[in-house]
């Protein structure tokens, strides 16, 4: 039996509706590095390694556990979110502005269209999540994922079996998506008790300390 576990970023500025940044650079709020910190505490792992995507808001939601148990992070690029639209195209808006865009983008679902320079088409961000897929059996049993929630929820829609490479599976996916409990900092065991075969689970204990913390 081999277990990974995942774990969703901490609140950041932009899931608090803040002004757009670049998506690498985007940090924690205040209520995300909180969240973090609880984090760490709740978790009992002994982690055989601990990875992080690109983005600034993995790297802080990772730090407090890296120090707990004394190992660093490494940087995995097949982790980073979908960058669905280049900042340079929203500079200056904010959560409540972007909606719209953002509501647009999934409605036409193109898996093909590219929002600006510095933006993911879909095809590119389902193949990176496939490539990582690829390699889930290699990596090192308790072995610990920072990452992202669109990321996660595709991630999860591979195992299932299913691809999102047209604009109705990418509806699908979406539909999906929007339906798995992925608040910031969630935390999802993922076990294999055979090679190419695994199952994922939600830690809900932890799920309803930070949800917990976010209603203060």
């Amino acid at each position: 039996m081999k277990t990974i576990t995942f774990i969703r970023h901490g609140q950041s500025t932009a899931n608090a509706g803040g002004i757009t940044m670049a998506h690498d650079a985007i940090p924690l709020s205040e209520l995300g590095i909180r969240q973090a910190k609880i984090l760490a505490d709740m978790l009992k792992l002994q982690p055989s390694a601990i990875y992080v995507s690109e983005f600034v808001r993995t790297h802080e939601t990772a730090k407090p556990f890296c120090e707990k148990v004394s190992m660093p992070a490494t940087v995995q690029p097949l982790l980073n979110e979908l960058s669905s639209i280049d900042p340079a195209l929203i500079q200056g808006m904010n959560g409540e502005q972007r909606r719209p865009i953002a509501d647009a983008y999934w409605q036409a679902a193109d898996p093909t269209k590219r929002m600006g320079k510095c933006a993911d088409t879909f095809v590119e961000f389902e193949q990176r999540v496939a490539a990582f897929t690829s390699e889930l059996d290699a990596l090192p049993d308790n072995s610990v994922l920072f990452g992202h929630g669109i990321w996660f929820g595709m991630l999860t829609w591979k195992l299932l079996g299913f691809n999102a490479r047209d604009s109705q599976s990418i509806k699908a996916f979406r539909r999906f998506q929007m339906g798995l409990p992925m608040p910031n900092c969630a935390v999802y065991t993922l076990d294999s008790p055979a090679p190419c075969h695994w199952r994922v689970r939600v830690n809900e204990e932890v799920m309803h300390r930070i949800l917990a913390l976010a209603s203060k």
